[in-house]
C-alpha cells in the first residue's frame, strides 16, 4: 500500500533518507515520522512421514494451482507457532506437533509484490486426517524428494525443499552409521 498523508498530523509524505540509512522511505518533514514498510510474517510447515513431504497445491491467486507447503499469515499478535497450528487446522483439519525452525526465508506475495518473511517448521502429524479446505487447498500430497513437482508456488519454496532433502539425508546418513 502506497501511503500519502501521514498518520500522525495528516501532512503530505515526501520520500527522503532519513533515519542513518541509505534507503529512502515515506517521511512526513511536519512531524518528522517515518514510514517503515515492515515485511507480513508467515509460517510454514514442512511435514515429512515415511521419507515423503507434504505439499498442497493452491487454490486461488497468487500461484494458483502450484505447490506450496501448507501455511499461511499471522495475524497481528499471533504467536509463529499458534499461528500455525491455526493454519492447519484451517486449511487441512489436522493438529500437529511442532519442532525446530527449518529456516526464514523472505520473499513478495501477490501483485503488489507485499514483502513477506517466512518462518518455517519441521511438524508431525498429532491428530486428525487431511482433509484440504476445497476453498483454500485444491489437493494435499505426499511427495518422494527425488519425484518433486515442477509448479512451485514461491521462491522460497525451493530454498524450503532444499533445506528438507538436507535434514533427510543427514538423518538417513546418520541412520545408517548406527547399523
Amino acid at each position: 500500500m502506497q501511503y500519502r498523508f501521514c498518520p500522525l498530523c495528516g501532512n503530505a509524505l515526501n520520500w527522503s533518507i532519513k533515519t542513518h540509512s541509505t534507503k529512502k522511505r515515506l517521511y512526513c518533514a511536519r512531524c518528522e515520522f517515518v514510514h517503515y514498510d515492515n515485511p507480513k510474517t508467515c509460517v510454514g510447515a514442512v511435514i515429512a512421514k515415511n521419507g515423503k513431504i507434504l505439499l498442497t497445491r493452491r487454490a486461488n491467486e497468487p500461484f494458483k494451482d502450484h505447490w506450496d507447503f501448507p501455511g499461511g499469515f499471522l495475524v497481528a499478535g499471533e504467536h509463529s507457532k499458534d499461528g500455525l497450528r491455526r493454519e492447519l487446522d484451517e486449511e487441512l483439519k489436522i493438529g500437529v506437533k511442532i519442532g525446530r525452525i527449518v529456516g526464514i526465508y523472505p520473499d513478495f506475495y501477490g501483485p503488489d509484490g507485499d514483502a513477506t518473511l517466512n518462518i518455517y517448521y519441521l511438524c508431525k502429524i498429532a491428530n486428525g486426517e487431511i482433509t484440504p479446505r476445497p476453498y483454500e487447498i485444491a489437493e494435499a500430497k505426499w511427495f518422494s524428494p527425488n519425484a518433486l513437482p515442477a509448479k512451485l508456488a514461491f521462491g522460497h519454496v525451493q530454498l524450503v525443499l532444499d533445506e528438507w532433502r538436507k535434514l533427510y539425508a543427514l538423518k538417513r546418513s546418520r541412520a545408517a552409521l548406527r547399523c
